[in-house]
Order: C-alpha cells, then structure tokens, then sequence
C-alpha cells in the first residue's frame, strides 16, 4: 500500500515537471513576438513642418533664357529675393545666410539656388524638364501656382528653343540637399518637395523611403526627419497611385543622398 502512495506522488512530480517544460517553450514563443515588434519600430520619425511665413502674392510672371542666362520676373509686395525669412530662427533647422532665392531644378538635379533674377546658367542642348520655384530662406517651397513655373524646354546654344505647359503628373525633389553640419542643422532635417498637376490623397501619395525604410506621405507640405545617423544618408522619393504603385510618369522615381557631420568646434 505504501508502494502505491509513493508511486502516485512520484507520478504527480512528474506531471508537474512535464507541465513547467510546456510552459517554458510557450514563453520562449512569446519572446520572440516581443522581439518582432521591437525590430518593426521605424528608426526615423517624420514630422509636419510647423506652419511658415506666407507669401500670398508671390509670383513668378516670367522666365526667358537667352544667352546662357535666366532672367525671372518676380512680383509680390510680400516677399523679396536675398532678405531673411522672418520665422528662420523658430524653424530650427538649415538656413541660407543669403535669404530668399530661386530653386531652379532641370531633370530632378540638385537643385541650383539663385538670389538674385537674372543669373548665367549652363543648360545642355536637348529637351528637358524645367521647374523653379519661390523659396523662404531656409529653403522650403511656396506651393502656389503663382509661386512656380513648370515647363518642358528645348535648348540650343543657350537658348530656349520651344516651351510648353507640363500636363501629366510630376514629382520634383528638393530637400535634403548637401551637407548638413552641427546638431542646429542635423538634428532636424526637411523633407520638401514640390508636385505638379497631381493632389495627395486617397488616389496619390508619396512614398519616402529614409535610408531603405519605408514613409507614405498623404498630405503635401514641408516635413521634419529626425534620428538621422551622422554621415551619408539617402533619401528615395516615389509617386505612387492607390494601389501603391509607382506612376508612369517622367523622373519618377528620384533619389538623393546627402551628408550630416558633427560640428568640428565641439569635436
């Protein structure tokens, strides 16, 4: 009898054992989902620009090129081509010493910043996609019609040779640009771009992909990107329609890569 009382309470043990073992593996499962979660968690954050100073009356009336050099016409009582933004200090992030200018960009280049209206510029012979538009002194975009021109040009030896209206949809990219120094300037970066014939929402967006790491944007404005390692990074903008494909149109996708570094008086 006391054979079988001992055997019950050794089979019980058992059990108990066999039971703390399921459990254990369960909990190694759970680990791993934890640890999904955490590796799905964006490294950089992307943020609204805070609302800037406007410029309702800002134009661009003109563009000729002729002998190799542009010449805008430029109208507004409110804004000025070479003069500070007012809000730049609030915005905390890159800003331009010269002030106010022009974003000239041809193909989706880099962009070429001009302060003043009439300025030389080399544009190679052929058929090109032409934007500039009204920029604040830390280089964020008036998105205005009246602000920019679009065009699709023809050169020849420095002159525009033929120019039309631009029609089908197109994203330009702008900003980030260059090389970006110290925390003022690295700790906050903008994201701008500028979008022509097309309107975010729920047929288009933007897909911002930061370093690889995908961002969809549904809402055209400026954007602040932190957690932005020093060194190189890269920016790839794509128009995309509602099924998240990318949109058969010129210059589409466009990707720049730019460069943070600290600053060397605090090195």
């Amino acid at each position: 009898m006391r054979t079988l009382s001992m055997l019950f309470v050794l089979g019980l043990l058992l059990s108990g054992c066999a039971g703390n073992q399921d459990h254990s593996h369960d909990q190694g499962d759970g680990d791993g989902q934890d640890q999904a979660t955490e590796e799905a968690v964006p490294k950089y954050s992307i943020s609204a620009f805070t609302p800037s100073a406007s410029f309702p009356d800002a134009k661009i009336e003109s563009v000729s090129y002729e002998g190799g050099k542009f010449k805008f016409g430029v109208s507004g009582d409110s804004y000025q081509l070479g003069v500070q933004t007012p809000d730049a200090e609030q915005k905390m992030c890159a800003n331009s010493a010269k002030g106010q200018h022009i974003h000239l960009i041809i193909d989706n280049a880099p962009y070429a910043a001009k302060y003043v209206a009439e300025f030389d510029h080399e544009v190679a012979d052929g058929e090109h996609y032409l934007l500039a538009f009204l920029s604040r002194s830390y280089h964020e975009s008036i998105k205005t019609t009246d602000a920019s021109t679009v065009k699709k040009v023809t050169t020849e030896g420095g002159n525009f040779k033929a120019s039309e209206d631009v029609t089908e949809p197109m994203l330009f990219y702008s900003r980030p640009k260059g090389t970006y120094v110290g925390e003022k300037d690295t700790k906050k970066v903008m994201l701008d771009f500028y979008l022509a014939n097309v309107a975010l929402g729920a047929d288009y967006k933007v897909k911002a992909e930061i370093n690889g790491e995908e961002h969809m944007i549904d809402t055209w404005q400026p954007y602040y990107i932190e957690g932005l390692p020093m060194g190189e990074n890269t920016v790839k903008l794509t128009l995309v329609d509602a099924a998240g494909n990318a949109v058969d149109t010129p210059l589409n996708p466009v990707e720049r890569t730019f460069t943070l570094k600290e600053d060397p008086a605090g090195e």
